[in-house]
């Protein structure tokens, strides 16, 4: 049995990130993982993927619904393919007034529209690798058109894994088994985290979980609720 560490991005300066992940690298780090919050998410994943030849990368997170399906999914096969497959994207979906008010999107109930983004996702990644009619039909997201100028084509590593982060309360196991590759479900909500002594909130209250499995496949683009 082996054991290795998960790191962040301790820079996010660009002409830094070379030899910063290199040395992860050479240290024998399992996976250098890139989180949305000053900096764009994807920016240092790409340089390190150019960089290095095991290290695995991945967002954790980048906020799904800002972005379209269709911009993500260009952005996450472009990574696929210059990692050699080392890419995981991981979700999330922000809360109410991030969405809302530095966004300036409509919010919408997340666990349903989440599992829609990665459906999508997965019904475009197969038109472009299989050439499979692009006829996915969602309550938040319609993609039914590709022209060859606009299709990458395939690539050695299609299958991209898919990580959501949600709370207990919108990453069900079902939605989890159905969509993604890995779940990180964090069990804390405002209000309701278990209070340990002298009111304090329990660490084990704020902990995620990651879970593994395989997405099951559906013959249909259209996403099922």
């Amino acid at each position: 049995m082996s054991l290795k560490l998960d790191l962040g991005f301790m820079t996010f300066d660009l002409r830094e990130i070379p030899a910063y992940a290199r040395r992860a690298e050479e240290l024998g780090v399992g996976a250098l993982w890139s989180a949305e919050t000053k900096h764009d998410p994807f920016l240092p994943l790409a340089v390190s993927a150019a960089n290095t030849a095991r290290v695995q990368l991945g967002t954790a997170i980048a906020v799904a619904f800002p972005r379209s399906p269709m911009i993500m999914a260009h952005t996450a096969w472009d990574l696929q393919k210059v990692s050699g497959g080392r890419f995981v994207l991981g979700l999330g979906t922000q809360v109410k007034a991030h969405n809302e008010r530095r966004f300036s999107l409509k919010w919408e109930p997340p666990g349903p529209r989440l599992r829609e983004v990665i459906l999508a996702l997965r019904a475009i990644w197969d038109a472009w690798q299989h050439g499979t009619p692009l006829n996915f039909r969602g309550q938040s997201y319609r993609f039914d058109l590709l022209t060859p100028f606009f299709n990458p084509g395939p690539i050695e590593h299609p299958r991209i894994p898919a990580a959501r982060s949600a709370t207990v309360s919108t990453c069900t196991p079902s939605t989890a088994r159905s969509t993604c590759a890995r779940c990180c479900i964090r069990p804390w909500r405002r209000g309701c985290a278990r209070r340990g002594a002298r009111g304090r909130t329990s660490p084990s209250a704020l902990r995620p979980w990651w879970c593994w499995g395989t997405p099951r496949r559906s013959s249909s683009g259209t996403a099922r609720r």
